[in-house]
């Protein structure tokens, strides 16, 4: 490709900025913009965090792909990219593992209780009293939010708790024996755990909000591994702190980094800073799809795992 022609809009993770920068003599968005080169950009790599704004859309005309590294998508503006013949391409599949490790891990933690015993143990409580009984994973009725490729990694993990699964999406799949519930209400209705796996965006904003928190009930979980976003936080404060349901894992949050104030004294809630797919394997793995992405636009002009966008709109 011509020198210039790819330009980062973040930064990306360890070694792969610097690889991407010598390979490809990709160059930083507003250095580009700068040096007046941003016309003659014509891949965008980002991460799913970051996305593409609308400024370098319009300073970049020519523009024919997005390289992303990550798996979701709901930074990117996909109707314009459609309108506009831009081809975008993510991360998929090499993640789903370790994000349903996490989801599984985290829904073990507030069923069990266990960070909270953890602090019980250091603070010297045990020589007072016996740690309180919790619930049972195995068995669990559990709800899941978007039965893609994570949704369904954490269903057949949960599987192997005896778990009775039940998820609602845009549509019913015709290729799991999993019920469908017509509706998140319906869903949390039925679930001792509601587990969110749906990306973000305008059409998931606030879906889980305080009345399907009331669905869900006083002994009901809720375990987040996908986009902030999707839960009112405030509503989910409030329903940790009146009973509404009866405690929460965490691992995403609607204004990253930042955690709101009043989920860091709930102690039925557990809290990890985004860690779904931080793992060694998991990131080196990431980092090679994004290479590969860039090596088939420079070798052949496509994508090694493109994103349908009609279908991520649909």
């Amino acid at each position: 490709m011509p020198a210039h022609a790819v330009v980062l809009t973040a930064p990306l993770p360890g070694s792969l900025d610097a690889t991407v920068r010598e390979r490809y003599g990709a160059v930083g968005w507003e250095e580009a913009r700068a040096a007046g080169e941003l016309a003659g950009a014509r891949v965008a790599v980002t991460t799913a965090r970051f996305g593409v704004t609308s400024e370098l859309l319009d300073a970049a005309p020519g523009l024919e792909a997005i390289v992303s590294y990550g798996a979701g998508y709901d930074n990117l503006d996909l109707p314009r990219l459609v309108e506009r013949g831009i081809r975008v391409s993510t991360t998929p599949d090499v993640l789903s593992a370790a994000v349903a490790d996490t989801a599984v891990g985290l829904l073990i933690d507030v069923l069990r209780g266990l960070t909270e015993a953890d602090r019980f143990v250091r603070e010297g409580r045990w020589h007072d009293a016996p740690f309180p009984f919790r619930r049972d994973v195995t068995g669990r009725r559990v709800g899941i939010l978007g039965l893609g490729r994570i949704g369904r990694a954490i269903a057949r993990r949960l599987e192997g708790f005896d778990c009775e699964i039940s998820y609602h999406s845009r549509r019913p799949r015709t290729d799991v024996p999993y019920r469908y519930a017509e509706d998140v209400h319906a869903l949390a209705r039925d679930a001792d755990a509601l587990v969110i796996a749906a990306p973000g965006g305008a059409h998931t904003r606030h879906l889980v909000d305080a009345d399907v928190l009331r669905a869900l009930g006083p002994d009901g979980v809720l375990v987040n591994i996908a986009r902030g976003s999707v839960v009112d936080e405030n509503a989910l404060i409030a329903a940790l702190r009146d009973g509404t349901i009866a405690g929460a894992g965490l691992d995403v949050f609607t204004d990253e980094p930042r955690v709101p104030a009043g989920l860091l004294d709930l102690p039925q809630v557990v809290l990890t800073p985004h860690l779904g797919s931080a793992t060694v394997e998991t990131r080196a793995a990431m980092a090679a799809g994004v290479l590969a992405n860039l090596d088939a636009w420079a070798d052949r002009g496509d994508l090694a795992t493109p994103l349908d966008l009609n279908a991520a709109m649909a």
